[in-house]
């Protein structure tokens, strides 16, 4: 059974009961053995809250990891001292990195087979004085990533983002050849490692009617049809520009 770590998030908002309600589900055992890392004293808080009949069993390492039903395994790494519920504050915004680090160090030594992350703050990423806007650019760095994007993956689209955490009024200037082929050569990639043959890849454009030749915005001509015409040619199967208000 491959072991998954959760990381708790941040302890002020709403990850500690979503893993609650998520491991009082007995199937998930089913596909993997769960584990924990974050704080005893919050877990069991979200537990309490939501009267769920489950408990905290602690462990040191996955190898400790039984994955019972009815039981929450946990690395017991860090507990803000002094949260409070719907705050964002300094220590949780440490806190939630501290946990981060611990499941990606976990990871890259093969003691996990993936992680899954609960929500974090990104106010209290920043009060805490973090240069990360999110999970993405975070899990990249921690992990030496030098090519990499967001995917938002369902059944049966995927989706996979060209920009982000970025203002809306600074996206049009990242909207450049080499950074929409990057995403196209991603999604081609992501595709191979979810076993998906034969993939249907389409390029959203930026503006309204896909520009319209130049009628309502210049990215897809200068920057997104160029990406997907040297796609192409690299033999990845790619369609586009569709408009994305359409």
């Amino acid at each position: 059974m491959k072991k998954i770590a959760i990381t708790m998030g941040d302890a002020a908002g709403i990850g500690p009961e979503i893993i609650a309600k998520a491991l009082y589900c007995a199937e998930i055992r089913d596909f993997c053995a769960p584990l924990v890392i974050g704080s005893r004293i919050v877990m069991q808080e979200a537990i309490d809250l939501l009267k769920l009949p489950l408990k905290l069993r602690l462990i040191k390492t996955p190898d400790e990891c039984a994955s019972v039903i009815g039981t929450i395994e946990l690395i017991d790494v860090e507990t803000p001292e002094g949260f409070e519920k719907g705050k964002a504050t300094v220590k949780n915004g440490k806190a939630c990195v501290i946990y981060i680090k611990k499941a990606v160090e976990l990871a890259l030594n093969k003691k996990v087979d993936g992680i899954v992350t609960a929500p974090i703050s990104k106010e209290a990423l920043k009060m805490a004085g973090m240069k990360w806007h999110g999970h993405t650019e975070m899990l990249a760095e921690l992990t030496d990533t030098k090519d990499y994007a967001m995917m938002l993956v369902g059944e049966p689209l995927k989706v996979i983002l060209v920009t982000i955490h970025t203002p809306l009024r600074s996206v049009p200037d990242m909207i450049t050849k080499e950074r929409v082929l990057k995403t196209i050569r991603l999604a081609k990639k992501a595709c191979d490692m979810l076993g998906i043959e034969n993939p249907r890849i389409a390029v959203a454009g930026l503006n309204p009617h896909a520009g319209e030749a130049g009628i309502f915005g210049s990215e897809e001509s200068n920057a997104i049809i160029p990406a997907i015409e040297d796609a192409k040619k690299l033999g990845i199967p790619v369609t586009g520009p569709y408009p994305p208000d359409t």
